[in-house]
């Protein structure tokens, strides 16, 4: 039965009108929401076809939200799944267009492409786009890589695509068409490149979709919009339908989505809205921001309240997550403070005889270090701590979390080697990216065959089945040193006038350590004489070569299916781009699921006695007893210092500039006629992103239990600690040395 505390009492009075809640991390505000849904649900007559609507952000969510409510009125002695409907925004949106879809401008049998299909057809646009427009890159692109094709093609064609999927979200959530957008075009007397040329990708794209009789999940919120503002009928339907509306994750919204919700609602409506606004990590590029949930709750006629009350942390952390709110409301930067990244209700520690208390407090358990650690050595002190900590807490949960996959990958590593128990939450698993890691490496030497040192790492592919057997390791590597330092690695794969091979086992006058070098040349050349083979059965030809188990198998054929739809988006990819985009998801910097690869709700306290590697992003909403936040830089949390980088300033871009960024701006002065200045709006978009990864770091912090330790390494040589970081430590400091005062002395 679910006792609620007294800020939860305060929620559950909810009966009528409008309501917005501020809740803090831990503080139970999902429970909350489905116990009042429940409660609404018990005593509210419902009429044949009236809901209650539940709207939360993703589908894991929603599937845990209806489980809830289904426990909840159970208990009430009411029919589990009656009287209530629980949906995603993009799942509420397809309810209200298919509701309608000819009011709509759609055929009654339309269809959804969903991320990874839209994702296809955009690249397929922005393909066909850079052929038409070869020096397009030209312009952007900083003049040392101008003449460097690689940079020409794909990596321009790769943030070509992310500027354009920008550009046409941004778009749609501004309720623009392609002909609105090019009727804006011709009225701008300004010269508008990226707006142009973005514009081109949109039309294109939105074309493809059409042709496909399909929307993407952007056109099914526009479309529902139009909808409930076109149609009064249809709309006041919806409302008798749909007696209240309860909002989980409201941080998260966007304009559209508020608008959607606020038409639903109606004057005088019912409408409850639940989020944490320090928690909103998802809003780069989108026009999703937590002001709108704030000022919903601050606005008129709104019953405002707040959920500050959590028993996940101990007092010591939920001090330090209060102090990083104080420290950024006076943000060095005043561009930063006027984003108000992180705002009030502090987090408070339980009531007494709450049934989920604060675990007991450890000061001494809440570590922040100095030390200026390479990326390597605080990988290894990270592995270390964990091995103690795990040893002495075999029931304990712990979790290393990390801002980029890449660098969750690297510490997979370091556990592996160092025997620690272990579990991913990444973009893919270690045994995927092993598979994937031995094709790319055949492939990039099919890419360039005539490099001794590729065909090396090939011989070390080859005998990837002995790596766990020190003898062969130890022959392995000299053999691959071996081969490194051919001359002419043709005379090996491919020999007419001269033989490697024959020569140096003539040479040696033994042949037996040779022998399965034999076998290698024949299994090279024959994989490069199917180089020109479509890169499907060229990569199921090398797979079958190079694996034995099940499961290496199976992800192997994922993998072949993945390059050929890549192939059919980007008819023109060779060798070289494939290799690289194995090598992308080998290092965990693009998403691939293979076998084995969970994709459903992660449950820390399944993996007891491991650590979990998961990124910032992936752990809100979980938590851990001991918990390491690593890599805490200016690189991965910059705070628009003189020296900070930018992951969205591209090392190739001309200026540090943001092309995104840009392309949203010129698409603003499109619809204003106002005036465009180049740069702006990149300098506008690091004090942006710098609000958002203060909430990360929020986040991070608010995951940890009993057990929390921050560290920082200098990356390449370059990054220094992140200011927040700077700021907690110095005030954490400060606070242990008073308390050292205060202790009585012997």
């Amino acid at each position: 039965m679910f006792k609620p505390r007294p800020k939860q009492a305060e929620v559950l009075a909810y009966r009528r009108g409008y309501m917005g809640v501020a809740a803090v991390p831990g503080s139970g505000k999902t429970a909350t929401l489905s116990y009042l849904a429940a409660q609404l649900l018990a005593e509210t007559e419902l009429a044949d076809g009236q809901e209650i609507l539940i709207v939360t952000l993703v589908n894991s969510a929603a599937a845990n939200f209806a489980r809830q409510v289904n426990e909840y009125v159970k208990g009430d002695g009411l029919l589990p799944g009656y009287g209530y409907r629980v949906r995603t925004l993009h799942g509420l949106a397809n309810d209200i267009v298919r509701g309608k879809p000819s009011a709509a401008g759609l055929d009654d049998q339309f269809t959804i492409v969903d991320e990874r299909e839209s994702n296809a057809i955009l690249a397929d646009a922005v393909e066909a786009w850079a052929r038409r427009y070869p020096e397009a890159p030209d312009a952007y692109l900083a003049p040392e890589y101008v003449e460097k094709g690689h940079y020409r093609t794909q990596k321009w064609a790769e943030i070509l695509t992310e500027t354009a999927r920008n550009f046409i979200k941004q778009a749609k959530d501004n309720l623009l068409t392609p002909p609105e957008v090019d009727r804006m075009r011709n009225a701008y007397s300004g010269d508008l490149l990226l707006a142009e040329i973005c514009a081109e990708i949109y039309r294109d794209y939105d074309r493809a979709l059409a042709y496909r009789g399909a929307v993407d999940f952007q056109d099914l919120i526009r479309l529902a919009l139009q909808l409930l503002r076109d149609e009064p009928d249809y709309l006041a339907s919806l409302q008798r339908r749909w007696v209240a509306i309860l909002e989980d994750e409201a941080q998260d919204s966007s304009r559209l989505q508020e608008d959607i919700l606020r038409i639903l609602a109606g004057e005088g409506g019912n409408w409850v809205r639940v989020g944490d606004p320090n928690q909103a990590i998802y809003e780069t590029f989108t026009t999703a921001n937590p002001k709108y949930l704030r000022d919903f709750i601050a606005s008129g006629g709104v019953d405002g309240r707040e959920l500050p009350n959590s028993g996940r942390s101990t007092r010591s952390i939920q001090k330090l997550a209060n102090h990083l709110i104080d420290w950024s409301l006076a943000h060095p930067h005043q561009a930063i403070r006027e984003r108000a990244p992180l705002s009030k209700p502090y987090i408070l520690p339980t009531p007494p005889g709450d049934p989920q208390p604060n675990p007991v407090d450890d000061p001494d358990a809440v570590v922040l270090y100095a030390e200026a650690y390479s990326a390597t050595k605080e990988a290894l002190v990270v592995t270390e701590s964990c091995r103690r900590w795990l040893a002495a807490n075999p029931e304990g949960t712990a979790a290393i979390l990390v801002a980029r996959n890449s660098r969750g990958s690297e510490l997979v590593k370091f556990l592996r080697q160092s025997g620690v128990p272990y579990v991913e939450n990444l973009n893919s698993t270690s045994s995927t990216r092993a598979v994937v890691g031995a094709l790319s490496r055949v492939m990039g030497y099919l890419a360039d065959p005539k490099s001794a040192v590729k065909l090396a790492e090939v011989y070390r592919v080859w005998r990837r089945d002995e790596r766990d057997d020190p003898a062969a390791v130890a022959e392995i590597k000299a053999m691959a040193d071996t081969l490194k330092r051919i001359k002419n690695v043709e005379d090996l794969v491919a020999p007419r006038l001269g033989d490697w091979l024959e020569d140096i086992i003539a040479e040696e006058g033994d042949g037996a350590q040779y022998g399965d070098l034999r076998d290698f040349r024949e299994r090279v050349g024959a994989w490069l004489r199917a180089a020109e083979m479509p890169i499907d059965q060229l990569t199921l030809t090398i797979a079958g070569d190079i694996f034995r188990e099940v499961g290496e198998i199976a992800t192997a054929h994922m993998v072949a299916l993945y390059l050929a739809r890549l192939a059919q988006t980007h008819p023109l990819m060779r060798p070289p781009e494939f290799a690289a985009e194995l090598y992308d998801i080998a290092g965990n910097r693009r998403r691939f699921t293979g076998l084995g690869d969970d994709e459903g709700q992660f449950d820390p306290d399944a993996h007891k006695g491991k650590v979990t590697v998961t990124t910032l992003h992936k752990a809100k909403g979980l938590e851990w007893d001991r918990v390491y936040l690593i890599s805490v830089n200016n690189y991965d949390f910059p705070s628009a210092e003189a020296n900070d980088s930018f992951m969205g300033e591209k090392w190739f871009v001309r200026d540090d500039l943001n092309l995104s960024a840009e392309a949203l701006a010129q698409l603003a002065a499109l619809q204003t006629g106002s005036a465009y200045a180049e740069g702006f709006a990149s300098l506008d978009a690091r004090f942006d992103y710098a609000a958002e990864r203060l909430r990360l770091l929020y986040v991070g912090i608010t995951r940890a239990r009993k057990s929390l330790t921050i560290t920082w390494n200098t990356g390449r040589g370059a990054a220094t600690e992140a200011t927040p970081l700077l700021a907690l430590r110095t005030w954490w400091e400060g606070v242990q040395m008073k308390e050292t005062a205060r202790e009585p002395q012997p």
